[in-house]
């Protein structure tokens, strides 16, 4: 085992900077997922550490050793990707012991390597089976025993989950928590899903634009994102966001006026151009108010679209009557709506005018022009406990 650390590693391709003035440091034994948009950097941060990218500054260390110039096999790293990859001429033993036969280990000690892993893994019982003779879950568990016959310092995978269907990743990430469980061993986990991270992981580093813009603790991120950017990205669905300006009764929206003291906020002042932020599952129907610690007051809107989960129905509202009714993909430009979530039992129909209020404890304030989160929690006015500023950890 391993701790993994980037010192401002950057990566460059002609005019495009891929990964830019990255840092981080990763514990040892530690699982920690890298998230963010296709083309964000996440990948090649993944390569750089694994030597199959050369950075084009910065330096990487893996313990104490600096390997930024090693070449692959020297790093003491072993990779799952995507594209399972097994040869298909071979059976599941070959598979494994394929890359222990190519450093020479004497036949005894490859025995004994691939049926550990083959037990880790669950694989008991398969190793002379032909890989189209496998489901694509089984397949996986073979890559995964082929990592870890190689007793590495640290387990790099890259998406190993994106081409399995949706009830089989859902299986694979017990397995790969067990995984981590039983070898105690340091994982870098690139994924896109934000399911698999916010289950996996100790830690999630979430990229954009190849710079890092917070690594904390799923339920940080989640309850405390450093931006907006990690605050629309976490969560599904996502966060809504309604511009507004800081004035001295609160903040006032195009739609709305949300009542509380800016001079108990830390980081907001009367002027400010802010957005708001709250989570669908923090909107709520007015009725339920009383349920809440620091309700604000409530918002007159129109239901728009029921989106029935089972568990759970999406409710689409619309702030502004006049407004034009569009589904954007990015909350930032929908001022006009909201999205709440509410139980499967609740009694609601489309195009219903009705009132909503917000948690207060659960909304977040961020800076417009920056995007940098400023409070975690506001309370109305005849409300206590105003919230607070996010700490420098969290910045």
């Amino acid at each position: 085992m391993a701790r993994v650390r980037l010192e401002h590693v950057t990566k460059r391709y002609d005019d495009v900077v891929a990964v830019d003035d990255m840092n981080v440091e990763i514990e040892d034994g530690e699982f920690v997922c890298l998230v963010g948009p296709s083309g964000c950097g996440k990948s090649t941060t993944m390569e750089t550490i694994a030597g199959l990218t050369r950075p084009s500054e910065g330096t990487v260390y893996i313990g104490d050793t600096d390997v930024t110039n090693l070449a692959p096999k020297d790093r003491g790293v072993a990779m799952v990707f995507q594209n399972i990859a097994l040869f298909p001429h071979m059976d599941v033993f070959d598979n494994v012991s394929f890359g222990l036969r190519l450093r020479t280990f004497d036949d005894d000690e490859v025995e004994r390597r691939v049926e550990q892993a083959a037990d880790i893994v669950q694989l008991e019982g398969m190793l002379d089976r032909m890989p189209d003779e496998m489901s694509g879950g089984q397949r996986q568990r073979v890559a995964i025993a082929r990592a870890i016959v190689r007793n590495p310092d640290v387990f790099l995978m890259d998406e190993p989950l994106a081409n399995l269907d949706a009830k089989l990743r859902v299986h694979m990430r017990t397995e790969l928590q067990r995984l981590h469980r039983e070898l105690e061993t340091t994982i870098i986990y690139v994924t896109h899903d934000q399911a698999e991270a916010m289950t996996m992981s100790d830690r999630i580093a979430v990229i954009n634009a190849g710079e890092l813009q917070q690594i904390d603790p799923p339920l940080v991120c989640y309850n405390e994102p450093a931006n907006l950017f990690v605050a629309g990205f976490i969560g599904s669905p996502s966060m809504n966001f309604v511009r507004g300006e800081v004035v001295a009764d609160g903040l006032e929206t195009k739609n709305f006026t949300l009542e509380f003291d800016p001079a108990g906020a830390t980081g907001v002042g009367v002027g400010d151009d802010v957005t708001l932020g709250v989570r669908p599952e923090d909107v709520h129907l007015s009725r339920d108010a009383d349920d809440l610690s620091r309700p604000t007051k409530g918002v007159e809107v129109t239901t728009d679209v029921l989106e029935p989960m089972g568990d759970e129905i999406f409710v689409y509202l619309v702030l502004d009557e006049g407004a034009e009714r569009t589904m954007e993909e990015d909350p930032l430009d929908s001022p006009d709506q909201l999205l709440m979530s509410v139980s499967p039992d609740t009694d609601i129909s489309e195009d219903e005018t009705l009132e909503v209020v917000l948690d207060g404890s659960k909304i977040h304030l961020f800076d417009t022009a920056s995007g940098e989160a400023l409070v975690h929690g506001i309370a109305d006015r005849s409300g206590s406990d105003p919230g607070t500023a996010p700490t420098e950890a969290e910045d």
